[in-house]
Order: structure tokens, then C-alpha cells, then sequence
């Protein structure tokens, strides 16, 4: 026969939880011996052994007072549902944990394998650096929010930037980034912009997007925040494809 201080150091819990236990019918209190300290046996601490295993699984107290009078099926089902669940939290601490540790090396989250190509091409077709920057971002981006839209929508700008002519205007409005957003060239290039759009897509709207779908102004929002000119030439585009 053990004493409670013994029974906490032998399964390493605390006295307060064994009292704990007590007070939540989880592990019932033995008799006292003469003079009046509890007394535990070898079974005390199997149970407690298995209360202790189940709490620190994440199983709710409630739960595992129903576990401990459950017959050994029902026990053993029960304890193979745990185990789904742990494996579950464990892949997604994994997950979590692969996040953390591609935010700590300056990568917020993976591109597919083809986008990361197509980054690549960027530089070769004579993009800034800064414009590939963004567009590494502004995928990552997309990506993560409208998954069931973001390859449609890969596949279309890589379809246009296969286009000499149209993948001319993406490199001038990649110079353009430095422009004042008064200069005149703006005018010029967001027309050209506006005819190309036209040409491709008619009065149609961007490819597989649905009619509430916030992805043009996401994107467009984060281009304009990094450049005036950039601006400007959104809001010409706008006014002469609302026209």
C-alpha cells in the first residue's frame, strides 16, 4: 500500500490531480488506514496510468469517466478512435510546423511545381526582378484563397504571356512601375492594355470566375498599392472598358 505523495511520483502527476480525479469520479478514493492518510494500491496506479495516458491524448475528463466503465470492445473501439484523431493533429502539426519553418527561411507557402517554372521564365523574357517578386506573391496568394480558381487562372496568363505581342505589354507595364502617373506614356500603354483585353476576351469576364469572386480585385489591389503609375493605369482601364 502506497500513499498519495508515492502514487504521484510513481505515474508523475501531481497530488492536486489525484484530487482531481477524486472529485470528477475518475479514479475513487480508497479507504483510509489507521491513521486516516489514504492508501493505494498496485491497481491504483494502473488506473491512474491509464487516466493519465488518456488526458494527456486530449480525451475530456467527461470522456474518459464513460471510458473507464465501458466493457473492453467498446474500450479498445474507443481507443482506436483516439488514435485516428492523434494521427490526424499530428499531420497537421507537421503541416503547421513546415509553415513556420518556410516562414522563418522568407518563403510564405509553396508554389506548384509549374508556377515555379514559369517564375523562373520571367526572368529569362526580361521581367524585373521586383516584377517576378510580385508575382511569386500575388500566386502565393491566390493559391491560398481560391485554390478551385487559381490553376484556370495560371494557365490563362501563361497562355498570354506565350504571346510575343501580349507578353511585350506585360514587360512595359512591368517598366512602367517607376513612372511618374501623370506621364503620357501611361495613356498609351493602358489603351493598348484595354484593346489587347478586348481582343482576347470580347465582353466576356476573366476566365472560370464566378460573378462574386473577389480575385481581380485582390490582385489588383496589392499590384496598385506598390506603384502610382500602376495605379493610374488601372483606373484608365477601367473608365475606358466601362465605356
Amino acid at each position: 500500500m502506497i500513499t498519495i505523495g508515492q502514487l504521484a511520483g510513481y505515474v508523475g502527476v501531481s497530488i492536486k490531480t489525484i484530487r482531481v480525479y477524486h472529485d470528477k469520479g475518475l479514479l475513487p478514493e480508497p479507504d483510509r488506514d489507521a491513521s486516516g492518510y489514504r492508501r493505494y494500491s498496485a491497481d491504483d496506479v494502473i488506473d491512474l496510468i491509464k487516466i493519465r495516458t488518456l488526458a494527456q491524448a486530449g480525451v475530456p475528463l467527461a470522456r474518459i469517466r464513460e471510458l473507464r466503465s465501458a466493457i473492453d470492445e467498446e474500450f479498445q473501439e474507443a481507443l482506436h478512435g483516439i488514435d485516428e484523431e492523434l494521427t490526424a493533429r499530428i499531420r497537421d502539426l507537421r503541416a503547421t510546423r513546415g509553415r513556420l519553418r518556410r516562414l522563418a527561411a522568407g518563403q510564405l507557402a509553396p508554389v506548384p511545381a509549374e508556377v515555379a517554372a514559369h517564375l523562373e521564365h520571367l526572368a529569362d523574357w526580361g521581367f524585373t526582378p521586383r516584377w517576378v517578386d510580385l508575382q511569386r506573391d500575388l500566386w502565393i496568394l491566390v493559391f491560398a484563397t481560391h485554390l478551385d480558381h487559381a490553376n484556370a487562372l495560371f494557365r490563362d496568363q501563361s497562355e498570354s504571356l506565350a504571346d510575343p505581342a501580349l507578353r511585350q505589354l506585360f514587360l512595359d507595364y512591368d517598366q512602367a512601375h517607376d513612372l511618374d502617373a501623370q506621364d503620357p506614356c501611361i495613356d498609351g500603354l493602358a489603351r493598348r492594355i484595354v484593346e489587347a483585353t478586348k481582343a482576347r476576351y470580347g465582353s466576356e469576364e476573366l476566365p472560370h470566375l464566378d460573378e462574386d469572386s473577389d480575385i481581380p480585385s485582390l490582385i489588383q489591389g496589392t499590384v496598385n498599392a506598390s506603384s502610382p503609375a500602376w495605379q493610374r493605369i488601372d483606373t484608365l482601364i477601367r473608365q475606358q472598358l466601362n465605356a
